[in-house]
């Protein structure tokens, strides 16, 4: 059977959008929804649950109205569906109702593994839009370019780069910056465009500070530091802004191949290769290897094995700066 894309959702008399990443498949269902509507604004839409279905639900709502008009049934929590719609579904899986589209959103686990796998031997003509979770930043950067240029809207990769670190922790939530900055900024969204919109988000502000100092710019970075802290930035995570960026600076060093090559055997985005290659202009590898050691003491300080967090992150700062010489 056919398996799609959460963006590649289209009808079909049983719609099974599987996998664990809820906002992908509520904007997915929400996408299928609009598109049935705009076809027939007569669309019918009935909402079931399956961790308490009634008997014979399915069938009420399936059958022809007075008017025939087309019907969506979205049925969701058929993780946890009772033994009757188990049953049901898939006796209607043999004859699915003619215009009418059944959405089944499945989050995980074992339950009613039989229904999906009736559902994707090919019966009833089934398709399935799997949802997975987004856990790379190279897929949570391909998210966001492609909520930029479905809009039609210009970003740099540098802006790109600053709105999927600053809400790399919550997919709606970078969506959701995404579409305000699509509908608020003018022209061609820039770096600046972001900090003027985001400059408080944490992830921003320990990115800028990681980005000051591998450049080797000490004095730019303790400043930005500074502020993020004086702005309740938490140190752990501007630790953790470095640790991310030295760690790909580590795998792409000696490394040989193009940008797409090393992406895809790093797990990266081809920017951040080239990012990396770029940040390690003057850097040696005894230099990586001692600003890892440096990583490594100034994390377990920020999180209480050390008495003056700041002092920590201070002589971190000062030593990456120096490249690892300090």
């Amino acid at each position: 059977m056919p398996q799609l894309a959460w963006n590649q959702i289209r009808p079909a008399p049983v719609v099974l959008v599987s996998g664990t990443e809820g906002f992908l498949a509520d904007r997915a269902i929400r996408s299928l929804r609009d598109a049935l509507k705009t076809a027939d604004p007569s669309l019918e839409i009935s909402d079931v649950s399956a961790s308490d279905y009634a008997p014979g639900e399915l069938v009420t709502l399936a059958s022809p109205s007075l008017f025939d008009e087309p019907r969506l049934i979205r049925v969701d929590a058929v993780e946890k569906c009772t033994d009757a719609f188990l049953t049901e579904m898939i006796e209607y899986l043999s004859a699915p109702a003619e215009g009418t589209v059944v959405v089944l959103r499945h989050a995980g686990g074992v339950r009613g593994k039989k229904l999906l796998d009736t559902i994707r031997s090919g019966t009833g003509g089934a398709v399935e839009v799997v949802c997975t979770e987004l856990k790379k930043d190279a897929e949570k950067y391909e998210f966001a370019q492609a909520e930029f240029a479905g809009a039609g809207r210009k970003i740099t990769a540098g802006a790109l780069r600053a709105i999927t670190s600053a809400f790399s922790d919550d997919l709606a939530e970078l969506a959701a910056a995404c579409q305000q900055l699509i509908s608020d900024a003018a022209e061609q969204i820039t770096e600046a465009t972001v900090d003027k919109y985001y400059s408080g988000r944490v992830e921003t502000n320990a990115f800028q500070v990681a980005d000051a100092a591998i450049a080797g710019r000490h004095g730019e970075a303790l400043i930005t530091m500074r502020h993020a802290l004086a702005s309740g930035a938490d140190p752990v995570p501007m630790v953790a802004a470095f640790a991310s960026k030295i760690r790909t600076m580590a795998k792409v060093a000696g490394a040989r191949g193009g940008s797409g090559q090393l992406a895809q055997q790093f797990g990266l985005a081809p920017w951040q290769v080239d990012r990396a290659k770029r940040d390690l202009q003057g850097w040696t590898e005894d230099g990586l290897g001692r600003c890892i050691e440096v990583l490594a003491e100034t994390d377990a300080n920020v999180k209480g094995g050390g008495r003056d967090p700041v002092f920590s992150l201070e002589r971190m700062i000062r030593i990456v700066s120096a490249r690892g010489r300090g």
